[in-house]
């Protein structure tokens, strides 16, 4: 019988204890048990990317070195096929690295790449934001790669879609990171559960900056943030969420093919000052979530948030947010000044993705009577799951050690959520980032 400690789940669970020499041995483990080579070393990667995953490189017994990666989501084994159908996105034009080895066995799904030097767009993204851009990635060099990635990927969408039926798009493991979340398997589908409870249990303790409340008191807190008050409390966007991203409503969309995670950490940039066939270029990798009958309106989603809003730097590198956010209660309303913007590269993201991706996206699928009428509020329900699902939003305590937050970005990413999920009210004090995001997108504005 298979040790299950050898599997994506204990050696994800052994280096979140910090027992990185454990995690390195069950690895080592498993390469030699899927791939039938002995490994000689183990590093296990320091970024700050791999929210749900491990990766880090590894020497082969022969001295060939590779980058790994792998994921471990809850409940894999029962609403998972397999991950990582790299070829799909190959045969459509995507620009992809290919593993050279793959196991796609569940709960040991797990890629060997090649060894790369070339940085991620996390990376060289996250130096410009810092005014120490990496050689070769200026804002100028990065900006022009992601919209040439944003126009191709348009096109690949527009060209690839399709209608699908409600058990295809049930069979994409893209809902994992959406609707399975919200759900535990084996309870009623309108019940709230999964990460969902877990993370926002009544009885947690959520500390911010000044003071603390419990989550029963979160979820049903008013929101006003910088002046602006929204039209519903955290619960109500959880609840939304579960209705609007439910497998089966999503196919009305249609589906496309797509790789369905395409933040910037499962991205090679290849600088201008380097030898490569594409210089400038972005490729993709870690195709975990990729699929064919992808719901058209979830495919751009992670990326659009996670290279997005979820900077500068209060999601991944929590401990080096600048600006403190404030909050005031009274009568039930949170009162949050966020002390936070996106910076200019950023910024140049979101119009870009929305011009070229997205108008282009929702004025087809409009045109091809394949736009929901509630088509923002599926979208408000995708972003909004990112930064609430992702991982831990509670600040790190006894009660929630894995956590990698502090108070202020705790409070920081609620506050994003509650942009993301919620409607400004009419008169409440004007717009956002996201509402005028939403505004530029929608296909009925010329």
């Amino acid at each position: 019988m298979t040790d299950p400690s050898v599997s994506a789940a204990g050696i994800l669970a052994a280096a979140r204890r910090g027992q990185p020499d454990l995690a390195k041995s069950l690895l080592a483990r498993m390469i030699a048990e899927e791939f039938g080579f002995p490994v000689r070393e183990v590093t296990l990667g320091a970024d700050d990317y791999s929210l749900n995953s491990v990766n880090g490189f590894l020497t082969r017994e022969d001295g060939v070195r590779f980058f790994f990666k792998f994921h471990h989501e809850e409940n894999e084994e029962s609403v998972l096929q397999e991950f990582y159908r790299g070829e799909i996105l190959l045969a459509a034009g995507f620009p992809v690295d290919m593993p050279t080895y793959v196991s796609r066995r569940i709960g040991r799904q797990i890629l060997l790449y090649p060894l790369r030097t070339i940085p991620k767009l996390a990376d060289a993204a996250r130096a410009v934001d810092h005014g120490r851009p990496l050689p070769g990635a200026d804002g100028p060099a990065l900006i022009e790669a992601q919209r040439k990635l944003d126009r191709s990927s348009a096109e690949i969408y527009l060209r690839t879609w399709h209608p699908i039926t409600a058990a295809e798009s049930a069979g994409e493991p893209i809902h994992q990171l959406f609707h399975h979340r919200l759900t535990t398997p084996g309870t009623p589908p309108d019940t709230l559960g999964g990460r969902a409870a877990t993370f926002f249990a009544h009885d947690r303790i959520f500390a911010f900056p000044g003071l603390s409340v419990s989550g029963a008191e979160l979820r049903h807190l008013r929101w006003v943030i910088d002046g602006v008050a929204y039209d519903r409390t955290l619960q109500s966007c959880f609840e939304n969420a579960l209705t609007r991203l439910e497998p089966a409503t999503l196919a009305a969309s249609g589906g496309v093919i797509a790789h369905g995670d395409a933040h910037n950490a499962n991205v090679w940039f290849a600088p201008q000052d380097e030898h490569n066939a594409e210089p400038g270029g972005l490729t993709f990798f870690d195709p975990a979530f990729a699929g064919r009958n992808i719901p058209a309106l979830l495919a751009e989603i992670k990326a659009t948030f996670h290279n997005i809003f979820a900077h500068p730097d209060w999601l991944y590198h929590s401990s080096e947010l600048r600006g403190i956010p404030e909050i005031t209660l009274r009568d039930g309303t949170a009162f949050v000044t966020r002390n936070w913007s996106l910076t200019p590269l950023r910024q140049t993201f979101l119009t870009d993705k929305a011009r070229l991706l997205w108008k282009p996206l929702l004025t087809a699928l409009s045109e091809r009577n394949a736009l929901p009428d509630n088509w923002r509020e599926t979208i408000r329900s995708g972003l909004f799951c990112c930064p609430t699902l992702v991982m831990d939003l509670c600040a790190r305590s006894d009660s929630s050690p894995n956590s990698r937050h502090t108070p202020a970005s705790s409070l920081t990413g609620l506050a994003i959520a509650m942009m993301c999920g919620a409607e400004p009210k009419r008169g409440s004090g004007g717009q956002d980032v996201v509402s005028r995001f939403l505004d530029i997108i929608d296909p009925a504005v010329s």
